[in-house]
């Protein structure tokens, strides 16, 4: 099988290079993902305010989360079949507009029950436009950039966590968590116009049957890959939809809230970039070693954190740091060896990732909530232990044929 990327329409990488303008372009994706990522990651900053006021409690309240990354991981393929014959660029403008007047919706709810169905369809504009963003980013690049490429589209959610989260947070303390909604609506429509207007137009490709499209689960690469990348969200998002109970629990004022996640967000900028750079160079699988080790070491230090007696708050920034960038230096990785494994169904791979990613989130979030009235210390060491799983199934993967996208001499 040729391991040349295609465009959904089966033009050579380079074509879509002459025409797209190349990695340049895929900047303009990251603004789409960003406003995305503020959708997805806004509310953990938020999330006991919104309980208080729709009078449920904080763990049921997570369940929103767990309902938009359900919703996601199951519409994602779903998506990626009905919507394959839609030029690239009116698919990703219309899945920004749907998760804007979702996000609207949203922030209106008068009850509980009305968020969840909002929720739902702002998974469906969140699952339509990422995998059509990071497929689209592989194929305006050349084959040795593509990591790269790959990072600075997720480099969108990852400045979301840096940013997004933290304003959100600010807004939601200074004028209501149904105003920072509304804030993310108007974000949202405003970057669907941008990218109306700037994103280079690639064409989409015929309908393909979504069981077909799923032959690419029966590949043993593919098998290999989908697995870590819930293994991997799921730890993290055992305790960061829950962030600010465990920064609660280690000392931090709530003033100083806002300031950790960001520290989280950096993190998170850091190690996806470091994750491009380094997947391109040195491989997939030492990479992703590097990042699950990390995770469990800031997921366990926190856990310890929780029972010490009034940490540094140096040290807990520190632990946020390294938990930012072991989260987010999966998906680089993640998705450069799905590619390899299988590059003519690079969108599909790309989407089930995507579908991982947030399935990933979900079960996270339930198991946290689930752990959460034992104690923070718990839900951490619950957290670290998925981690190290995801460490060793790592490495016990990492010798799948097809599926370690190593690199070749020079780096490439």
């Amino acid at each position: 099988m040729s391991d040349v990327p295609v465009t959904a329409a089966g033009r050579p990488a380079a074509e879509a290079t002459r025409a797209g303008g190349g990695l340049a372009a895929t900047f303009v994706l990251a603004l789409g993902t960003f406003a995305v990522g503020t959708d997805a990651f806004v509310v953990a900053g938020f999330l006991p305010d919104m309980a208080r006021s729709l009078h449920v409690s904080t763990a049921t309240a997570g369940q929103s989360i767990t309902v938009f990354a359900a919703a996601y991981a199951v519409l994602s393929p779903v998506l990626a079949t009905l919507t394959a014959p839609l030029s690239r660029r009116t698919l990703l403008v219309g899945a920004l507009i749907l998760l804007g007047l979702a996000n609207l919706g949203s922030s209106l709810a008068p009850d509980f029950r009305t968020l969840i169905l909002s929720r739902v369809l702002a998974a469906a504009g969140a699952a339509a436009y990422t995998p059509g963003a990071g497929a689209a980013s592989a194929a305006l690049v050349r084959p040795e950039l593509r990591a790269r490429s790959l990072a600075v589209v997720v480099g969108g959610l990852t400045v979301a966590t840096a940013l997004g989260v933290p304003l959100g947070q600010v807004a939601s303390g200074a004028l209501g968590w149904r105003w920072a909604l509304g804030l993310v609506a108007a974000l949202c429509l405003a970057v669907a116009a941008g990218v109306a207007r700037i994103m280079p137009s690639l064409p989409g490709s015929p309908r393909v049957p979504l069981r077909a499209r799923l032959t690419a689960l029966r590949q043993p690469a593919v098998l290999a890959v989908l697995p870590l990348t819930v293994f991997g969200m799921g730890a993290s998002y055992t305790v960061y939809a829950y962030s600010v109970e465990a920064l609660g629990a280690v000392g931090v004022a709530d003033s100083r809230h806002v300031w950790m996640l960001f520290l989280y967000g950096l993190g998170a900028v850091l190690g996806n970039f470091a994750s491009g750079f380094g997947t391109d160079r040195w491989g997939s699988t030492r990479v992703l070693t590097a990042g699950y080790l990390t995770m469990a070491i800031s997921l366990g230090g926190l856990g310890w954190l929780a029972s010490a007696h009034s940490p540094p708050s140096a040290l807990v920034g520190l632990v946020m740091v390294g938990w930012g960038a072991s989260t987010w230096c999966q998906t680089p990785a993640q998705q450069r060896r799905l590619i390899a494994a299988a590059p003519r169904e690079a969108p599909l791979a790309v989407s089930l990732n995507s579908s991982c990613i947030y399935l990933g989130i979900g079960l996270g979030t339930l198991v946290g909530g689930a752990t959460l009235p034992t104690g923070v210390g718990t839900v951490c060491a619950v957290a670290c232990g998925v981690a190290i799983v995801a460490l060793a199934f790592a490495l016990a993967t990492a010798r799948v044929p097809g599926a370690s996208a190593t690199v070749t001499r020079g780096g490439r």
